[in-house]
């Protein structure tokens, strides 16, 4: 099996292609293998999808490709590859093995090509990287939006190859395959400088000084015509040194350069140096300090047991490839970031001619950071500048590092940097030098002042986790124990520190198991404490994070470790912090751009596991009352959610007991309210059972109970265990009333389900349990629910006497939503008993108590009601036009079930082709999601 995006967006699989459909469908195949093995939120795969408009029911759309697709995969038997396409909450992760993936394969050969010290087999491992191209990059998507950056980023890739092989065949002394090679690319690409500037150099190399020459006229021209400007330095190097006849192959003076930017050799005389300059107006050199004619290596060793990061250190291979880059790998503590840095420090050092400078700034250490003129004194003495001659001021010293790096190829490592002023100082002067920053903060002033190039670094995958086990313990004993190994590797949250630390306690004691250790870290009571040996852990390097927070955010993180969900919003962290969501929001921007928490969307967070449980630690007194704030806060958004997504529906019930809600957010509108609840659903979950855990009963049903809304719209979408769970607090509360509504619910929910003996168990039992808690509405929804049932077991007398029986309970308590409810179904239970006159009247009553709010849905299913008891009394036409109205209003309001039952009654009685089109298009929506 292959994913292809580098051409069109495909699977190839022993027996073919796969079939994948419509380029929708490729556009979230490709959206999620470009994230491959990260969530993608369903947000950013409508944008993928849509861009600024996409349509109402965009996410039911997703949620079919998505199903189509994983059909799709496993028919091709896609996990015995170890392919997956799995829902994450709010999101979908495309788990597949990097090397299935074209794209990652690309990365790989390039950078293993530029790791070649042979021309040759770079120039053959740039061949066989550019064959995985097969077109133009995510073929057949809808290439806007996010999908034309990716396709943009790839085929810039892809051009920065091109120029790399041409380099290679130039090195080679082939510059006729140079030129080839080049000159396809130019033609395509033609206001490309880069590419203009390399092919006229080519030519010239290959004796065709005349094109060469045409070539860059050309150029010249169409830069002017199209952008109005004049060439950049590459092409007008590149001209000059054809004019003035400059050396061809063979004949290049030592130390000297050409304009295709070859490397700078590094070993001549350099200004500045103790040698003197030529002259000229720069003048003598004589006072200027003495500088080594050699280059210069203060990394530190590569790092032992490096794993994975293959897309990271191609990242950094892109960020490198600038005018004078900053390179800045950014990650929490203890994720590898100086690890990274060094392994692609030392991978390169043909690039760097003039040598590698390293700098600990300690800028999370408790000895706390070097000083600035400390660190450029070394950098000055490693550069061949005597002692004496080195300035006392740090501005000073700065210039004179500046200057002294102006025409060098170097690299500078800063590693451990708290801030981006400290940065600023210490950055070279060359436009051929690299600096490599790594960091705990996110340094965005560096970002905007300096142009640096962000590389973010996340957790490691379990299979690079457990290789990072055998890369300590031996391959031996994670074969023996594979199940075990990868359970250390998930329960460490891909921690390389983490890692590393298990893996020392594991080697220093043969006699345990990986197994035993995989139990011990399993409670979460105890897992920091294995995890720290001798002077280094995660928690030792979590404080030295921490405590460089002000007060506020360090407050904001104690209470998050006691949140029972895995997301969270400003408004949830006010309500766990005791404050308000401005508040709460500067706190999280804090927190993450100390890479203690990550931002998974717009406003929406989450906490990696050892972070939480360390966090956890550092206030435990606060956690009872953390947990109340943030049920209540679940309580009350989930009220306005259900009020604004049923506006006409009744108060589930009276607050709970010392019931002390933070700020609640405002819903527009009804999707933006039910949005809320699917994506909150699991956290929502999580936290009915944290508040049964904790004994908190009366909060527990609430928060299920509040979910009604989707549990109606979503009804066969897995929510009895739920309902049995708040059915469980309910009855630990002796609370008559929760248990009544509660058995409402979970016995339609059953119904729908197919479980109609367990249905009606439960369901016999609750209006008996609403009459003695008094809670007439209750009492109505109950009758309601089992006559449904009732009259699936072909009870129709009892089920309408149920129904008439909630109508005069819901009449009597002049509530119009549930009374329009009971009408509803008595209706449909009248027209089944061949009582169509009064089926028509009950519908009509329904129809004039709804408010212009109520559901579109409701409204659908009581004009078809209607229609059909206008057939049934031989009154057709006025049947027909009604039944046409119930489809036209569910397929407006995406109620596709509405409209399937609505359009199958128009065609019994009607041939028309445009029903039975509507009706094929509504079927396959409810069948297959879009």
């Amino acid at each position: 099996m292959e994913f292809r995006l580098l051409g069109t967006v495909s699977v190839d699989t022993r027996t073919g292609p796969l079939p994948l459909g419509p380029a929708k469908r490729r556009s979230l195949l490709a959206a999620l293998l470009l994230s491959a093995n990260t969530p993608v939120p369903v947000a950013r795969l409508t944008d993928s999808l849509w861009g600024e408009e996409p349509p109402p029911r965009a996410r039911g759309v997703i949620q079919g490709h998505v199903s189509r697709l994983r059909a799709l995969l496993t028919g091709a038997e896609a996990q015995a590859y170890g392919v997956e396409l799995v829902t994450l909450g709010d999101a979908y992760v495309l788990r597949v093995p990097e090397t299935l993936l074209d794209y990652q394969r690309f990365e790989e050969l390039l950078m293993l090509a530029r790791q070649q010290r042979s021309a040759a087999d770079t120039v053959r491992m740039l061949d066989d990287a550019l064959s995985l191209w097969q077109g133009p990059a995510l073929g057949g998507t809808f290439t806007e939006g996010p999908l034309q950056a990716a396709a943009h980023t790839l085929e810039e890739s892809r051009l920065a190859t091109v120029e790399e092989l041409a380099r290679a065949y130039a090195d080679l002394g082939e510059h006729h395959r140079a030129a080839s090679v080049l000159r396809a690319e130019a033609v395509a690409h033609p206001m490309r400088e880069s590419l203009a500037a390399a092919l006229i150099l080519a030519l010239y190399r290959a004796g065709r000084q005349s094109e060469a020459l045409d070539w860059f006229h050309r150029t010249r021209r169409l830069l002017a015509d199209e952008l109005g400007i004049d060439p950049g330095h590459e092409l007008a190097d590149a001209y000059a040194l054809i004019l003035r006849g400059g050396p061809r192959p063979g004949a290049a003076p030592a130390g000297g350069t050409d304009a295709a930017g070859a490397s700078r050799a590094g070993t001549g005389p350099v200004e500045g140096a103790g040698t003197a300059a030529p002259p000229g107006p720069r003048g003598p050199a004589a006072h200027s300090p003495s500088v080594a004619p050699h280059p210069t290596d203060l990394l530190p060793r590569a790092p032992r047991g490096f794993h994975g990061r293959n897309a990271e250190l191609a990242a950094l291979t892109r960020a490198a490839a600038g005018e004078a880059p900053v390179c800045l790998v950014t990650g929490p503590a203890g994720v590898g970031k100086t690890s990274l840095a060094l392994q692609w420090a030392h991978h390169n050092p043909g690039v760097f001619p003039d040598g590698r400078l390293f700098a600990d700034l300690r800028g999370f250490s408790e000895t706390g950071e070097p000083a600035l003129i400390d660190v450029l004194r070394e950098f000055l003495l490693a550069l061949g500048v005597a002692p004496r001659r080195v300035p006392e001021s740090v501005s000073a010293a700065a210039a004179l590092f500046r200057s002294l790096t102006d025409r060098r190829r170097l690299l500078v490592v800063l590693d451990n940097a708290r801030d981006s002023a400290t940065v600023r100082a210490l950055l070279p002067g060359g436009t051929d030098c690299v600096t490599l920053v790594t960091s705990r903060n996110r340094l965005e002033g560096l970002i905007a002042s300096d142009a640096a190039r962000p590389v973010p670094l996340g957790i490691l995958e379990p299979q690079d986790g457990t290789a990072l086990l055998a890369g300590v313990l031996g391959e031996e004993r994670i074969l023996a124990e594979p199940v075990a190994a990868r359970r250390l590797a998930e329960l460490c949250g891909g921690l390389p520190l983490a890692l590393r630390v298990t893996a020392a306690r594991l080697a220093g004691r043969p006699q345990w198991t990986l197994a035993g250790l995989a139990d011990e870290l399993a409670d979460e009571r105890g897992r920091l404490t294995f995890l720290d040996v001798d002077d280094t852990g995660v928690s030792a390097a979590l404080r030295l994070t921490v405590q460089q927070l002000p007060a506020d955010a360090v407050r904001q993180l104690a209470r998050l470790g006691h949140h029972p969900g895995g997301h969270f919003d400003p408004y949830t962290c006010a309500a766990l912090a005791g404050t308000d969501p401005a508040a709460a929001a500067a706190a999280l921007e804090r927190l993450g751009s100390a890479h203690l928490v990550t931002e998974t969307a717009p406003g929406r967070w989450v906490l990696h596991d050892l972070v939480r449980l360390y966090a956890r630690g550092l206030d435990p007194a606060s956690g009872a009352e953390a947990l109340v704030d943030v049920l209540d806060h679940y309580i009350a958004t989930a009220l306005a959610a259900a009020d604004t997504a049923e506006p006409g529906g009744e108060p589930c019930f009276v607050l709970p007991e010392g019931y002390r809600p933070a700020a609640v957010r405002d819903f527009a509108d009804r999707a933006a309210a039910m949005h809320w609840l699917a994506t909150e659903r699991d956290d929502l979950a999580r936290a009915a059972v944290a508040a049964r855990g904790a004994g908190l009963h009366d909060r527990a049903w609430r928060i299920i109970l509040l979910q009604w809304p989707q549990v109606v719209w979503r009804v066969r979408d897995s929510w009895a265990p739920l309902l049995e769970l708040a059915l469980d607090s309910a009855r630990a509360k002796q609370d008559l009333y929760a248990e009544s509504r509660v058995l409402n619910l979970l016995g339609w929910v059953l119904t729908e389900e197919g479980r109609t003996a367990e249905a009606l168990t439960l369901l016999e039992r609750s209006p008996g349990l609403a009459q003695q808690a008094g809670d007439r509405l209750g009492e109505a929804t109950a009758l309601i629910n089992l006559a449904v049932v009732q009259a699936g077991q072909g009870e129709l007398d009892r089920a309408l006497e149920g129904c008439g029986r909630a109508v005069v309970l819901a009449r009597e308590e002049e509530d119009r939503h549930t009374e329009m409810l009971a009408l509803q179904h008595l209706a449909r239970l009248q027209l089944s008993a061949h009582r169509p006159g009064d089926a028509l009247g009950s519908a009509r009553t329904a129809l004039a108590l709804g408010p212009e709010h109520e559901e579109a849905a409701r409204r659908s299913l009581l004009l078809a009601v209607s229609g059909e008891a206008r057939l049934a009394l031989g009154e057709e036409d006025e049947g027909i036009l009604l039944l046409d109205r119930a489809a036209e209003e569910a397929e407006r309001a995406g109620y596709d079930e509405g409209a399937v039952r609505a359009l199958e009654a128009l065609l019994r009685v009607s041939a028309r082709a445009e029903y039975r089109t509507r009706h094929a298009l509504a079927l396959r929506r409810l069948t297959d999601g879009g």
